[in-house]
């Protein structure tokens, strides 16, 4: 589905819970948000979440936004206010070597397909970031940058951010050359100088062509979204690896 269902209109000063009021007096919910974190890293997993927020004052988290706006310390607030208080709550972590198998966009839609299936209260309404999820089993809609207007995506978004960088830190000390704690898994100078010096680990992506280079193999074709991406078809997705799944 590709738009809000009819007569259902958001105002533009509705405000962050705008979506799920007006999805709501059309009698249709509860309303899950999802969202993913590390879609556009060359290194570490990739996360997605979803989470359904209840109605009314106890769904109100404080402070509350789009996790890539929020300062570390907010985020940490924001997700421990969201497993608090949603009534359901999914993460699903894809390791990099499924990335690299199935391809980043299959891959993304796949864990947040899993993550929305994951949610222990079936959804009556879903509501992604940036991208339609095919595959659903209820109605959807993909909302540019959802992330910024429509909080349970916020939801979402910091589950996902937040477990993300957790896994990064904890990479980092497995992995102490690459300063996976400081830009998690990103291209940044010192990422791409500790690349060049000791080539990639087992947590680079190597379909990104920078992971490639430094690996030693052909670089691959440059493509649209500034040549990182990546070669080959996609393959039809596994069991993704690893889930967390929660309940207030």
């Amino acid at each position: 589905m590709s738009r809000l269902p009819r007569g259902a209109t958001v105002r533009r000063d509705a405000g962050l819970y705008g979506y799920e009021r007006a999805l709501r007096r059309h009698g249709i919910e509860p309303v899950a948000g999802a969202d993913e974190a590390g879609r556009g890293a060359c290194a570490g997993p990739l996360v997605a979440a979803a989470a359904i927020l209840p109605p009314g004052k106890a769904g109100i988290i404080p402070g509350l936004a789009d996790s890539k706006l929020l300062t570390e310390r907010a985020r940490e607030r924001c997700y421990g206010e969201v497993v608090k208080r949603a009534l359901t709550w999914s993460v699903v972590v894809v390791p990099p070597a499924e990335c690299d198998r199935l391809g980043m966009h299959v891959a993304n839609v796949e864990a947040l397909r899993r993550a929305v299936a994951l949610l222990e209260v079936t959804p009556g309404y879903v509501l992604t970031d940036g991208f339609p999820v095919d595959g659903l089993p209820v109605p959807s809609l993909a909302i540019w940058k959802g992330d910024r207007v429509a909080a349970c995506v916020a939801a979402a978004s910091v589950l996902a951010k937040v477990t993300r960088d957790r896994l990064m830190r904890e990479l980092d000390g497995e992995f102490p050359a690459y300063d996976f704690k400081t830009h998690k898994g990103y291209i940044t100078d010192t990422h791409t100088a500790a690349l060049r010096e000791h080539g990639p680990c087992p947590q680079h992506r190597m379909r990104f062509v920078n992971v490639r280079r430094a690996a030693g193999l052909e670089p691959m074709p440059a493509v649209q979204n500034g040549g990182q991406e990546q070669v080959g078809r996609d393959t039809p997705p596994p069991e993704l690896a690893e889930t967390v799944r929660g309940r207030r």
